[in-house]
């Protein structure tokens, strides 16, 4: 059986929990030297996965920003950017996004219904897989596993986190806590509510802590410290 990919969720969030404000522009929580290990991070993995609403919210173009990364990619004998994965229940995709446009493979997961909306409209831009009537994100890790993906980095938003958590899927958390406070309900946070394993009886595992500017990252294992098999 092919082993599931090594799952490492990354977001930046204030020191209340929000990963945005509710304003039309994009609140920016980390700094260019946050920004430099989040690259670096990019570059250690083999795929890359959003959801739809964070496609549709921010466009971006999840690639390694850093030349230099990349240069060390391919002489790895990797391709020069991490696979792009875009999870989307409805297959609301615009093929415009600056993500279908720029970088290397693409992939989207969806739902049959999904896959039926989306009809041919990513022809030539990305792969679509339909996952049934519903995600299944065990599912998606055993099809990610199959395309030779050993480590996924998960970069949100709030439902995918909350997905991935709930479902006990995440082998290790990158919480990046910036120095301010949103403090509005309307704001998105890093997760919403769902029955996560354990409760709130079950404490992470702290892998590590590090001052990244006036940002402190935190390291956590969800399950526990887990053996990445490179």
């Amino acid at each position: 059986m092919t082993a599931r990919p090594y799952v490492l969720l990354s977001v930046a969030t204030s020191l209340d929990g929000f990963i945005d404000d509710a304003s039309p522009r994009r609140l920016v929580l980390s700094g260019a030297a946050d920004l430099d290990r989040v690259d670096g991070v990019r570059a250690e993995s083999d795929a890359i996965l959003i959801g739809a609403g964070t496609l549709r919210a921010d466009d971006p173009r999840l690639l390694v920003n850093s030349a230099e990364r990349r240069a060390a990619r391919v002489a790895a004998g990797l391709p020069e950017y991490p696979l792009r994965v875009v999870v989307s229940g409805g297959g609301d995709l615009d093929p415009r996004q600056r993500l279908f446009q720029h970088g290397g493979d693409r992939l989207v997961y969806t739902t049959d219904a999904g896959a039926a909306r989306l009809g041919d409209r990513l022809s030539g831009l990305a792969d679509v897989v339909a996952l049934g009537p519903a995600v299944d994100f065990g599912a998606l890790l055993d099809d990610l596993g199959r395309r030779g993906v050993r480590r996924l980095m998960v970069e949100g938003g709030t439902g995918i986190h909350t997905a991935f958590l709930a479902a006990d899927l995440a082998d290790e958390l990158h919480l990046a806590l910036a120095p301010l406070l949103v403090g509005d309900a309307d704001a998105p946070r890093f997760v919403g509510p769902a029955a996560f394993p354990g409760g709130s009886a079950h404490r992470m595992t702290l892998l590590e802590v590090r001052a990244v500017e006036d940002v402190v990252v935190l390291r956590y294992a969800p399950r526990g410290a887990r053996t990445e098999v490179r």
